[in-house]
């Protein structure tokens, strides 16, 4: 008889599966904003693929029966491709700059969370073996990485810090979680979620900083060449990760 653990179909969540996460969300602003401003696409169109692209890697992850740990991460990268773009078309094209956009974004990983929760009675992300919750996982993961994008933009953009000072906040705010997962009883999905939302504001303030015009704070790299260069960094990473699934925090641990 298989067991629940060899069915999980997530990573462990250590060191390196943060240090991956961060690196895919600036694959995913860099990424995304090549598509979107160096190929000139635009935001509806590149969110129109990237968004295609996050359906097949999905729908892939949810049918497989067992952890796969490069389509685990694949989706991950969709995730972020999509969300830098669909951030962008919600501040940009559709004119609900960042503030409004953030709230908008910030409500719905909440609605997400809160629809997870009544319908299975926990939201817990501890290994992800079912169907059901599965798709509530990757949902809340999409737009919390939509979510981050307008935040980072956000802080960076509006305010004085710029995209070090941000990478230096985001920074910041994620020790304070590692800090209350170490030496609090604070719940470690809550601090679950809570990183994952800050990696990626991380992440692309990061990107911004690698690509953006020196005049903008930036340092005017390459978009494509910058994506290439992340994307084998991610990969050799991954080869550095377990083939076996592991667990994400649990109930047992002050979730819920």
């Amino acid at each position: 008889m298989r067991s629940t653990f060899a069915e999980s179909k997530v990573p462990q969540v250590t060191l390196v599966f943060w240090l991956i996460k961060i690196c895919a969300t600036t694959l995913g602003e860099t990424a995304g904003d090549a598509m979107s401003m160096t190929l000139n696409l635009g935001y509806a169109i590149s969110t129109a693929i990237f968004f295609g692209i996050f359906i097949v890697t999905v729908a892939t992850q949810v049918s497989v029966r067992s952890y796969h740990r490069f389509l685990y991460w694949g989706v991950i990268i969709a995730t972020t491709t999509v969300g830098t773009t669909m951030s962008d078309y919600l501040t940009r094209t559709a004119g609900l700059g960042y503030l409004y956009s953030s709230l908008l974004l910030f409500g719905i990983v909440l609605a997400a969370l809160a629809v997870w929760r009544f319908t299975l009675g926990a939201v817990s992300v501890n290994r992800i073996t079912d169907r059901k919750v599965e798709t509530f996982y990757w949902t809340t993961i999409l737009f919390s990485n939509t979510l981050g994008t307008a935040l980072g933009d956000c802080l960076a953009d509006t305010t004085p810090l710029g995209y070090e000072g941000g990478a230096l906040v985001f920074g910041a705010a994620l020790a304070l979680v590692a800090a209350g997962y170490f030496w609090t009883k604070i719940s470690h999905t809550t601090l679950f979620w809570t990183a994952f939302i800050l990696t990626r504001p991380l992440g692309a303030t990061l990107g911004d900083l690698l690509t953006k015009p020196v005049q903008h704070g930036g340092l005017n790299l390459s978009r494509i060449t910058s994506s290439l260069v992340i994307a084998v960094f991610i990969v050799f990473a991954i080869l550095f990760t377990s083939r076996k699934a592991g667990n994400h925090p649990s109930a047992h641990e002050g979730g819920s």
